[in-house]
């Protein structure tokens, strides 16, 4: 790995910062469809093109090549779009016009109650925005950050996004066949304990896990720490989605309570209520698969 001060890291940061000094004397949707418009025309020619579409293929068996290769283009140009907006957030969520958040009454009536709350979404439309509607219905959030290799580009991107997390960014696992939220598990207890909030991605494989569920006519690996945590903590759960719309910085976040049983079988309830989170994944993500992540190692590869 190159030292942290390498001349390679300075200037991946520099490139970094410039693009982001551009992006913000821009308006909203002009900056986001631009880098929508580079990323649709650079990624068709990287290996992550091809694994998107080898996922499609396991999703959509039925599809035509075709089909798969238009959603395959929308999918990058949205997540172009979310790239850029990542640096744009504050702007975003003060305009009022661009969001809004289905089942906020239930929510903001958890949020008030006393005890713990965990939020648990998947990289669909711009997925901080559903992290970001709990601070906005009255929760103090707290996220889980996975750290990024370029120091310089780790403290900008931490600074970033640390207003939208008042209760902190804790750092989790990266090695593959590790439990992602592992070595974050400790502090995320003591946070659920003592009555916090807390908001995680929970869409990647999770290779640790024990069990399967299934998932797009597979059987799947997903994390299971929602469902750990909340028997843990006696914390609430709510699943999220962000749906864009326009193909715009415009936002529809929907969020409602997902059941965790705790019943004296721990392995049965941790199976359902995670087998109950891929079937809600897999619900929305049919709805608009175009705005979910393909590309990355997912649990419906084969």
């Amino acid at each position: 790995m190159p030292r942290p001060k390498s001349p390679r890291f300075l200037a991946e940061y520099a490139l970094f910062r410039f693009a982001v000094a551009l992006l913000r004397i821009l308006p909203i949707d002009v900056g986001a469809d631009i880098v929508g418009r580079l990323v649709g025309w650079v990624a068709p020619w990287t290996s992550l093109h091809a694994r998107a579409l080898r996922n499609l293929a396991v999703a959509f068996p039925d599809w035509p090549d075709a089909k798969r290769l238009r959603v395959a283009a929308a999918m990058w140009r949205n997540t172009g779009r979310t790239f850029a907006e990542a640096m744009l957030l504050e702007r975003i969520v003060r305009d009022t016009s661009r969001w809004e958040i289905e089942g906020r009454e239930a929510l903001e009536r958890s949020l008030r109650r006393p005890g713990a709350n965990i939020g648990i979404t998947l990289h669909l439309g711009n997925w901080e925005m559903v992290g970001i509607a709990c601070g906005i219905c009255g929760g103090r959030l707290a996220g889980v950050y996975r750290a990024q290799r370029n120091p310089y580009l780790d403290r900008f991107i931490l600074a970033s996004r640390s207003p939208f997390y008042p209760a902190g960014l804790l750092v989790k696992g990266a090695t593959r066949g590790s439990a992602p939220m592992a070595s974050a598990s400790i502090e995320i207890i003591k946070l659920l304990r003592s009555g916090g909030h807390l908001g995680v991605v929970c869409d990647q494989v999770d290779d640790a896990c024990e069990f399967t569920v299934p998932f797009f006519g597979h059987e799947a690996k997903f994390t299971p720490a929602p469902a750990v945590f909340a028997r843990s903590a006696g914390a609430r759960v709510w699943i999220g989605r962000c749906v864009r719309r326009n193909h715009r910085a415009r936002f529809l976040i929907e969020v409602k309570e997902l059941r965790v049983e705790r019943t004296s079988d721990r392995a049965s309830d941790l199976r359902d209520a995670t087998a109950a989170m891929a079937c809600q994944f897999e619900q929305w993500i049919r709805e608009t698969p175009e705005q979910w992540m393909w590309w990355q190692r997912r649990a419906i590869s084969s």
